[in-house]
């Protein structure tokens, strides 16, 4: 940037009366010429100038003020949000007399968690040249670099932040939060930071704030972050819309949810249920993002121009629905046919249900000295599993495990595994497990009976089963003996009591 050129610049934008700014590489070479308006310069799209992974754009921005002031928000939510080297801001008085110079960069992460740090004011006469400025660019994105965390290259998870932006209090926001990050850790992500903003109002477009998305932003650079999952689900909209201004993939509580299960997901039933909740959930999502998304796929042999890929790739999404579709009743129809068995056979059936992560797999192993897959992580087992556990005098029940369930439950999820819950609806009697030793059981609690209820089965017989109670506080075990039971599922001695309370529901007095 030379003295002629900044001198150049402040002349056009008196005459205009108009900001106008350049946008120069660390070649020196300009790539970009702006003219804005009397308040602010707008930035062309970027997105060909990539930033990597812990890095700058490798471009900076210098403009000019027309009121002799410092950089402003505008200024610097440029340069948080594009990611630029530097923001220059020239001033000149009325009768167009150079004035101060004003700079600023980003900040690697530090104490007093400052995103960005002001250079002292310059004159255009004592601009740096281009070789001092890649210098001192440099230094400042080696340091960020520096005081990225230390990470296993082979780790596989992947580096996250979760964020929150929610009108409710704190301790509903911390729960919330406190279960996001227990599924992430279940996805196999490694949790590195949790951003939590409470808004006067929801912003529609972009649901985050602009400032907390500039700092997003940064602490993503600064923790070498690559992913961002918010704990509200997003619009599709907003997905592109914070997307487009991180750069960086997006996702929200239900595709975590529904990455989960894929994993997870271990029979033709589950599998064909979660594929089938993923397709219906990504087909709104399915937008052009840039022009190679709407290339035409014609040419010899065509009709007509032919379908863009977009629609291309819509209608093989809901053509791979209806096949699952249609691969679920069949299956239905089997499930049916072994559930008519069952019914033949008149064997009680007893379901158990719970939050997930609340001990049912434990309890089903516990009972029937069975090796179905336990693990301390939300959803670790998808699929029905169904034992036989035998009673005295001769008589026995089908137990029965079913899919955990968590609160703010896709839709989609839900209505893909109704097949299998409907299951349910042959019980004789539902055992409810409740983790007695999470803080929010109770509300774990009312979010399970309300499934239930929604799902038609509010008339089955219920036993609660508070759980782990080896975990629990032991003050608060004894007023829910009168509720239910009291047990911890790895403790085959503590189960005598529900086995009792099950023989006393299944069969009456005989």
């Amino acid at each position: 940037m030379t003295t002629e050129l900044a001198k150049y610049m402040i002349d056009i934008s008196l005459e205009l009366n108009r900001q106008v700014g350049i946008i120069i590489d660390r070649r020196g070479l300009i790539q970009y010429v702006i003219v804005g308006d009397d308040r602010k310069v707008f930035i062309p799209d970027l997105s060909r100038h990539r930033a990597g992974e812990g890095r700058f754009r490798g471009l900076r921005l210098v403009h000019t003020h027309l009121k002799e002031e410092n950089l402003t928000n505008d200024d610097f939510t440029d340069l948080a949000l594009l990611r630029l080297d530097t923001v220059t801001a020239l001033t000149f008085d009325r009768e167009g007399n150079p004035g101060k110079v004003y700079t600023a960069h980003l900040l690697p992460d530090n104490p007093d968690g400052d995103i960005w740090q002001e250079i002292p004011a310059e004159t255009i006469y004592t601009l740096p040249d281009r070789l001092f400025y890649l210098d001192f660019i440099t230094e400042i994105e080696d340091e960020y670099q520096r005081k990225q965390p230390y990470r296993e290259v082979d780790s596989g998870q992947g580096r996250t932040i979760l964020v929150s932006v929610s009108l409710e209090n704190d301790i509903l926001i911390n729960e919330s939060m406190t279960e996001l990050e227990k599924l992430a850790e279940t996805a196999g992500l490694l949790v590195l930071d949790k951003i939590i903003q409470r808004p006067k109002q929801i912003n529609p477009k972009s649901l985050i704030g602009q400032g907390k998305l500039e700092s997003l932003v940064l602490r993503s650079m600064q923790l070498g972050c690559e992913l961002i999952v918010f704990d509200q689900n997003l619009t599709p909209s907003q997905i592109r819309y914070i997307t487009d201004h991180t750069e960086m993939k997006v996702i929200d509580r239900t595709q975590l949810i529904l990455d989960i299960f894929s994993q997870h997901a271990d029979t033709p039933d589950g599998k064909i249920q979660v594929e089938l909740a993923q397709l219906k959930y990504r087909l709104p999502r399915l937008v052009g993002q840039n022009t190679a998304m709407s290339r035409l796929m014609g040419g010899i042999g065509g009709r007509g121009p032919g379908e863009t890929k977009l629609e291309v790739d819509r209608r093989k999404v809901r053509d791979r629905i209806n096949k699952l579709e249609k691969q679920l009743i069949i299956l239905a129809k089997q499930r049916e046919q072994r559930r008519g068995l069952r019914r033949r056979q008149q064997i009680p059936i007893i379901s158990i249900v719970g939050y997930t992560n609340a001990g049912k797999s434990t309890l089903l192993n516990t009972l029937t000295q069975s090796k179905v897959y336990v693990e301390d992580q939300l959803f670790a087992t998808l699929d029905t599993h169904s034992k036989r556990l035998r009673f005295p005098r001769e008589r026995e029940v089908l137990i029965t495990d079913t899919v955990g369930f968590i609160k703010n439950l896709p839709e989609d999820l839900l209505n893909a595994f109704k097949a299998t819950l409907e299951e349910l609806n042959d019980a004789d009697l539902l055992l409810h497990i409740i983790d007695l030793s999470n803080p929010t059981f109770n509300k774990q609690k009312l979010i399970v009976e309300e499934v239930i209820d929604s799902l038609g089965l509010g008339e089955i017989p219920v036993i609660n089963v508070y759980n782990k109670i080896d975990k629990a506080d032991p003050a608060a075990i004894e007023q829910f003996r009168m509720e239910g039971v009291l047990i911890s599922a790895l403790d085959r001695g503590t189960l005598i009591p529900l086995l009792e309370a099950i023989e006393d529901k299944i069969w009456i007095e005989e």
